[in-house]
């Protein structure tokens, strides 16, 4: 095969991959597709390996590059060079192992480093999801199968990394099939040995799936008591919120869709978005218009809770600042958080802040490195500091209705995080709601992909989960994760809905990320046995 030949076929197969890979974030309910996304690339890394080809991490990157671009492009709405970073800088992470993987086939036998590439890629995700500050964890392979329900139930035991693990068996099984095909090798296999190899593929696919289905149609929601709920999706763009639109009318807005589902009858929990507004101070927090406000609307229906989000402010009046997260405020300082508020008719608050911030856009990573930089840099420019400094709790706590009942909400972004979100169920919350302001990404696929991940959260959980977005997609999901009822796209929209409440905890709740860290014990083994091959190689 001549050279060009090589190098086109080489980069056709690529071309095959990122688009096989981008598929299941773009179309609902192709998940399975990532089962075999990855064959043309292991195909195209065995022709380079056969031929000599030098410049294969350009063809795995920029497949990577592709990926990242097509499914995630929408986050440049947000902020252009923070979602330019997050494409790029993800792209390289995944090509850096794919490079790990090439370099552990010159130096071990086998399947070895086959098997050190998929536990590099699922520790590198257990990573994202458990201890990066920079964390991007939008395409874990697991999240493929976000619409695809009935084929993931068994994510209440492994969770979403198990679907990560099952799309790296199915890829590598095929791929190593075909191999045997394309060398010789499977002719010279008897009768017996071939039916047994087949056996193991088809039950690789079928037998996830099968499993999945039965699970599915046995499984009862579970529920100790329901509560009805409210959900108001006011549908107020990014230019109307922080510049054209007064507060008043944002709250009334708000205030408009809750009011439309009160109309059926009485309702035990009314849920409003994320970042409804920026007015409330920690230090004096009944002060706040938005608070006063909701407070007199709650007085028609005392027997209602209210939960809303609000990007919340505590002063400080010290000569130094309490952390690294401090602005200058007047004399003193002022600590910022996205928060969730909790407000009953009698006046009762409770908050929580969000814990899982957005590099960049709402925390400066690493800030003992890059807050003295940025502080210098914006004070040298004479402008406010490139990073957003929000402050997050340092663990997972939970809000409770007045009549006790506990539950959890996760604040947008935390929403992507299994084992995070496993925290709310193993604290004794009985559901779970997710509040968000997808507004930022416009009609793009980024808010139904959001949506999906909810979906594993209450597989995952086995708990019923209510979402509210500004724009959408507010919904509300049983515990086998069917979407019982959902909001249009960017439309003012009521919805009314039961929420079972269910205080058994799943498997996953129980034990964790099982297979995340299984993952991370095999790589880290499989590495040393790579270091002690090459410390003999020289």
């Amino acid at each position: 095969m001549g050279n060009k030949k090589t190098c086109a076929v080489i980069w056709l197969l690529a071309a095959v991959s990122a688009v096989l890979l981008s598929i299941p974030w773009l179309l609902p309910h192709a998940g399975p597709v990532i089962l075999v996304a990855f064959v043309p690339l292991l195909m195209a890394d065995r022709i380079a390996s056969n031929t000599g080809y030098r410049r294969f991490w350009w063809t795995h990157y920029c497949c990577f590059l592709f990926w990242n671009a097509v499914t995630t492009f929408w986050v440049c709405n947000a902020n252009v060079g923070g979602g330019i970073f997050a494409v790029v800088a993800n792209a390289f992470q995944m090509s850096v192992i794919w490079a790990l993987f090439r370099l552990a086939k010159k130096h071990m036998r086998g399947v070895l480093p086959y098997v050190l590439l998929a536990a590099a890629w699922i520790a590198w995700e257990r990573w994202y999801l458990a201890g990066a500050q920079i964390s991007w964890p939008w395409l874990l392979l697991g999240n493929a199968f976000a619409t695809n329900i009935h084929l993931i139930q068994w994510y209440s035991v492994t969770g979403t990394l198990g679907g990560s693990l099952w799309a790296w068996c199915a890829n590598l099984a095929v791929f190593g099939t075909l191999l045997a095909v394309a060398s010789g090798a499977w002719r010279h296999r008897s009768l017996p040995a071939r039916a047994a190899l087949i056996s193991v593929l088809v039950l690789l696919f079928a037998g996830p799936s099968v499993c999945s289905a039965i699970l599915y149609h046995r499984y009862d929601e579970r529920s100790d008591r329901q509560l009805t709920v409210v959900v108001g999706q006011p549908d107020i763009s990014i230019r109307q919120k922080f510049e054209t639109l007064p507060q008043e009318e944002q709250n009334h807005r708000l205030l408009v869709q809750l009011e439309e589902g009160l109309r059926e009858g009485p309702a035990d929990l009314l849920v409003g978005p994320e970042t409804v507004t920026d007015d409330v101070v920690l230090n004096d927090i009944p002060s706040s218009p938005t608070w006063q406000t909701f407070h007199a609307f709650l007085q028609a229906y005392p027997e209602s809770d209210f939960l809303w989000g609000a990007v919340t402010n505590e002063h400080f009046h010290t000569p130094d600042p309490p952390g690294y997260n401090s602005f200058r405020w007047e004399d003193g300082w002022r600590e910022p958080h996205n928060s969730a508020i909790l407000l009953a008719a009698d006046g009762r608050t409770e908050i929580f802040h969000k814990s899982k911030l957005v590099a960049a856009t709402e925390f400066t990573p690493y800030p003992q490195i890059f807050v003295p930089f940025d502080n210098w840099l914006s004070g040298l420019l004479g402008m406010e500091p490139f990073f957003a400094r929000y402050s997050g709790q340092d663990e997972i706590s939970l809000l409770h209705l007045s009549d006790g009942t506990p539950f959890g909400c996760a604040v947008c972004f935390e929403s992507v995080y299994g084992e995070y979100c496993s925290g709310y169920a193993a604290r004794g919350a009985g559901f779970l709601a997710v509040i968000n302001n997808d507004a930022w990404w416009g009609n793009t696929p980024g808010p139904w992909q959001h949506c999906s991940y909810s979906i594993l959260r209450a597989i995952e959980l086995r708990r019923d989960l209510v979402r509210c977005g500004n724009t959408g997609i507010s919904c509300f999901i049983n515990q086998r994760g069917d979407i019982l009822s959902h909001t249009p796209w960017c439309q003012p929209a009521t919805l009314r809905g039961t929420v079972n409440i269910n205080y058994r905890q799943s498997f996953f709740t129980r034990h964790g990320d099982i297979v995340g860290r299984a993952c991370v014990i095999v790589f880290l083994l499989l590495s040393v046995l790579l270091l002690i091959s090459l410390f003999r190689a020289r």
